[in-house]
Parts: structure tokens; sequence; C-alpha cells
């Protein structure tokens, strides 16, 4: 059995992965240098160079059990990579007043994942990359306990002026809502919270 080198095949990330994603991630623009830390660290934290940055990524990867995420690909290229995992695992978000201010007391529950990042290979956007991405993500974060899983988009809509695709790496509300993720707040007039109930 072939697989259509035009069907966006997805499946959790692991560790015989590490080299797709980081041909994925290249060697310019912000993946190739945040390498997905960005949440996971707080101030004056995420000033480490871009190696220090792919390291810790790729000891996620190697060490914590669960999967840090699902990667997309095309036919044998990689093309996609989603991040995700519990909320309580990135600092960034826990200690956003703003986000508290929307999610109420269940800030540190970990029973509600995140999905902080997508990255989606230029020249291979518009094609369903995010769409299939998220998707797999709500599986991901099902089959592993989670009962709520929240996004973070840009609502385009609400911007003023051309959105840059480096601006876009949370996704973009029109995907989370085509996946029937609701708005519960936003955190500014631009970025909805975004939830799922799993």
């Amino acid at each position: 059995m072939t697989t259509d080198p035009d069907e966006v095949v997805t499946a959790p990330l692991t560790e015989r992965d590490w080299d797709d994603l980081v041909a994925l991630f290249g060697t310019r623009g912000d993946p190739s240098w945040c390498w997905c830390q960005f949440f996971r660290t707080t101030g004056k934290d995420y000033t480490h160079s871009s190696a220090d940055n792919k390291a810790a990524l790729h000891a996620q990867v190697r060490d914590d059990p669960r999967p840090q995420g699902v990667i997309a690909r095309l036919g044998d290229e990689a093309v996609g990579w989603a991040q995700l995992g519990p909320r309580s695992a990135y600092p960034r978000l826990c200690e956003s007043r703003a986000l508290r201010a929307v999610t109420g007391e269940d800030i540190d529950d970990p029973s509600v994942w995140a999905v902080t990042c997508f990255v989606v290979k230029v020249g291979r956007r518009r094609r369903g990359v995010a769409s299939a991405l998220l998707a797999a993500a709500v599986d991901l974060a099902r089959a592993q306990g989670a009962r709520t899983l929240e996004g973070h988009p840009v609502d385009v809509a609400a911007r003023s002026g051309k959105v840059g695709g480096a601006e876009l790496y949370h996704g973009v509300l029109t995907t989370f809502e085509r996946a029937g993720f609701v708005e519960v707040g936003r955190t500014g007039a631009t970025r909805p919270v975004m939830r799922l109930t799993l």
C-alpha cells in the first residue's frame, strides 16, 4: 500500500522523528531559533542560544514519556509540527495574568492541555497542514487523558494590515473554529482563548 504524496499524514512525534523535525525547523526563521521553548520559560530564562533551545526540545522529546507534539508529512517530507501538552508544563501560560482572568481557577489543572505552537513549512502552507495538525493534537490530548484542549490563536480578521506567517505560530482562529473549539474569552483584542472539551 502506498501513501498519496498529496495527503497530509500526522502522527505523535517520537525520538525517531527528531531528524525530520530538525529538517523542518531549518536554519532560518523563528522555529530554528526558538525550538518551541518560548512557553516553557518565563522572563529572562528565554535568552538562551538557538543551540540551547534545540538541546532543550531534544531532551524533552527524548526524556518525557508523553509525545511533545505531532508531526505532519506529505509523502516522505516533514511539512508541519504542533507542540502540545498539559498547560501546567508551560510556565509562560500559567503565569499569565490575562489568561488567569479568562480561565479562572483551573490554570494549574494538569487535565487542561494547550496547543502552543505550529510550524508549517514554507511552500506547503494553505494545503490543510495546520488543520490536520490540530485534529491530530485533539486525538493525542484525548488519548493522554486530557479533559480540555486549549489554544491561543490569532484572530486575523481583528488585525489591521497584513499578518506575516511568523506571527501565526499560535495558529489562526478560523482553524480552531472549524475544529469545534469555542472561544471562552480573550487575552487581547486579537488573541482569543479557544477550548474544546474532550
